[in-house]
């Protein structure tokens, strides 16, 4: 049998560009990370196998292609490459149990060591459930729907069917429409992920699918690694105590721009809701990142205050992008493109819709998310992601006094 993971570059970018922050900055701070999954569905039964993944994802290590890969990204120093050079995942950190009769997943530890595990155990679970499920899929009628998604894009832009993938769009000047793959952790399996890239690769031009989210597959196919931060890094100020909770978003936008000076600027957007976000993106930040990441509220809402905000700062919003994330499938996506036209440049990274879009079954919503930190040797403090509809922390009195101070900063004037 054919395991899960055989490259630890099989994961998201911005799982590394976090963790760049994190080795330079944080290599002192304990982090625990807890797994939920939203589907009305049993995992218990495939724990054992589960964990002989994990098994063998622990033996894996980065090669020396792998590592000259990353050394290529000019933000990646050559201290890190040589920290993944020596990096060991480390199974002592993961832990696999029976809770209130579901499967509970967790890992905690050195948070420079445990947080590379989130997509891979995410990948795990997911590859195990479906291999075990659904034995026989129907992949030529998914790669069907792939083709239709396709022939959409290009009916968009107006281009024709014999347009190669090596060629780029700007013949087409009256519409445009870019998007990347994020289908890692969701995909059905790392075989079928890989598939559908290679086919967005070979018939869309480079220019309109710009790249994917999956590192691996980045170098593979010589296409761009898109990633940034995820929520767990936002999420992390609020428990080390450098700055006062309400401004732990604040704090952590300015780590980012001392860290990458100017690259790697998609600020996201909802780890303290939208609200939070505006009052924290002041015309300094907002004028230093290149644009922000959608994740949360409705899309349409959303780029409306965005555009507005960038206004009432003076800044001109086409010179900024919209990068919308938030379970998104091509319609959809077609549809903000419209929507945004000559207000704000826009972007998207679609997910699940991609890579694990089947008839006779439906993706897993499976999600793993940082939900305590603090530094060595003192108490480790609950930390939140406070979206609507996404909240995931382990203290109800922490969620309740979160609210309250971000009530209370907004507020201010």
């Amino acid at each position: 049998m054919k395991h899960v993971i055989n490259s630890l570059l099989d994961t998201d970018f911005y799982k590394l560009t976090m963790l760049s922050v994190m080795f330079h900055r944080y290599t002192n701070v304990h982090s625990k990370y807890r797994f939920k999954c939203r589907s009305d569905i049993d995992l218990l039964p495939y724990a054992d196998e589960i964990s002989e993944e994990i098994d063998k994802l622990c033996t894996v290590r980065f090669t020396n292609e792998e590592l000259e890969y990353l050394r290529t990204k000019s933000f990646f120093t050559d201290d890190f490459i040589d920290f993944l050079e020596d990096y060991k995942p480390k199974r002592k950190y993961v832990h696999i149990a029976e809770t209130d009769g579901k499967l509970d997943i967790w890992f905690d530890g050195p948070v420079i060591q445990v947080m590379l595990f989130e997509i891979y155990v995410m990948k795990i679970v997911n590859e195990v459930y479906f291999r075990n499920t659904q034995p026989n899929p129907n992949y030529d009628g998914a790669m069907v729907k792939l083709n239709s998604k396709i022939m959409k894009i290009k009916d968009y832009l107006g281009i024709d069917d014999t347009f190669a993938g090596d060629v780029e769009s700007d013949r087409f000047p009256t519409r445009s429409f870019q998007f990347a793959d994020f289908g890692s952790r969701r995909a059905f399996s790392g075989e079928h992920h890989r598939n559908v890239v290679a086919k967005l690769v070979a018939e869309l031009p480079r220019d309109v699918f710009i790249g994917t989210s999956n590192v691996l597959l980045a170098m593979e196919f010589g296409i761009t690694a898109i990633g940034t931060t995820g929520h767990e890094y936002h999420q992390m100020f609020q428990g080390l105590g450098v700055c006062a909770v309400e401004d732990s978003q604040l704090y952590s936008f300015k780590v980012w721009q001392n860290e990458y000076d100017g690259e790697l600027g998609i600020a996201l957007s909802d780890t303290l809701g939208v609200d939070m976000f505006l009052k924290d993106f002041n015309k300094g930040l907002a004028s230093a990142y290149d644009g922000v990441r959608h994740d949360s509220t409705p899309p349409k809402e959303f780029a409306d205050r965005i555009i507005n905000h960038y206004q009432s700062l003076g800044i001109n919003p086409m010179t900024k992008t919209i990068v919308f994330s938030d379970g998104l499938d091509i319609d959809l996506a077609l549809e903000l493109a419209d929507y945004c036209k000559n207000r704000i440049k826009v972007s998207f990274g679609i997910g699940t819709n991609l890579t694990n879009d089947f008839d006779e079954f439906s993706a897993l919503q499976i999600v793993i998310k940082m939900v305590e930190c603090g530094y060595f040797g003192e108490h480790m403090r609950p930390v939140a992601k406070m979206a609507e509809g996404k909240n995931m922390c382990e203290s109800d009195d922490y969620v309740s006094y979160l609210k309250y101070i971000i009530d209370r900063k907004l507020s201010l004037n």
